[in-house]
């Protein structure tokens, strides 16, 4: 049930961290991979390829939705299909409430929502054209939950993937489309530097979480595996926790 033989996934951010060790998971379960980012997703490629798996990459700049009709067109033109999208690419702006710019807002909206919806509603299309299904695996965060602090435009943007992942399971579930989300708890990535290097607040967030440690990419690749899988096939509108038991704290 958890075979992905056959299937092409497209993951966006797939360069490094999160998306980087979804993308190997896919590939090690069966399936090629589309990898989408800023920059080249070279490390990603050599895994995939290792995994037997076919790759194609796409660099394209997230911060505009205007390419992402375009971009499924071009997943589909190399690899024959598109059955899995995850939307993981993603950006974080840290302030001050009241110093926080409109930039800071626009720039994190943009990439963490809009592009996310748009890139969703392109490739929804192609797999209905396709005469299929397919899975839509968006990711969220502790901060779909929580309020967080210094971060209104990622907590507003995290909110609204929660929001947007409960919608689009009510409108494309009977259409045979997934859509559900995983949410990360504190993972080592480049997002996270911040709080890792400040002592006292990586202390505070270390106390707090169960299992005693911050998460590692590979931790989501299992919640991956299994909502891009026909195991999650009566699974819609899913927000999956993968958070040491943050939450449950």
């Amino acid at each position: 049930m958890f075979d992905l033989t056959g299937r092409v996934a497209l993951v966006t951010g797939a360069n490094t961290g999160i998306g980087q060790a979804i993308a190997a998971a896919l590939a090690e379960a069966g399936a090629d991979i589309v990898a989408v980012g800023r920059s080249p997703a070279t490390e990603t490629g050599e895994l995939v390829l290792r995994a037997g798996r076919r790759f194609h990459g796409i660099e394209v700049d997230l911060s505009s939705a205007a390419r992402a009709g375009e971009i499924v067109r071009e997943a589909v033109a190399q690899l024959g299909r598109l059955d899995i999208l995850v939307n993981n690419a993603g950006i974080i702006r840290r302030n001050e409430a009241l110093e926080f710019t409109e930039d800071d807002w626009d720039s994190v909206l943009n990439v963490n929502l809009k592009t996310v919806f748009f890139l969703t509603q392109a490739a929804a299309r192609q797999m209905l054209a396709a005469g299929g299904g397919g899975k839509i695996i968006n990711i969220a965060s502790m901060l779909s939950f929580q309020g967080g602090i210094r971060v209104a435009s990622y907590t507003a943007s995290k909110s609204a993937i929660a929001g947007l992942t409960r919608l689009l399971a009510n409108e494309w579930a009977c259409k045979g489309i997934n859509v559900n989300a995983i949410a990360p708890g504190y993972i080592a990535t480049n997002n996270t530097r911040a709080l890792r290097s400040d002592e006292a607040r990586s202390r505070e967030i270390l106390a707090r979480i169960p299992a005693g440690r911050w998460g590692e990419p590979r931790d989501l690749a299992g919640a991956a595996i299994f909502l891009a899988s026909r195991a999650a096939d009566y699974v819609h509108g899913a927000i999956v926790p993968v958070d040491g038991g943050w939450l449950a704290r």
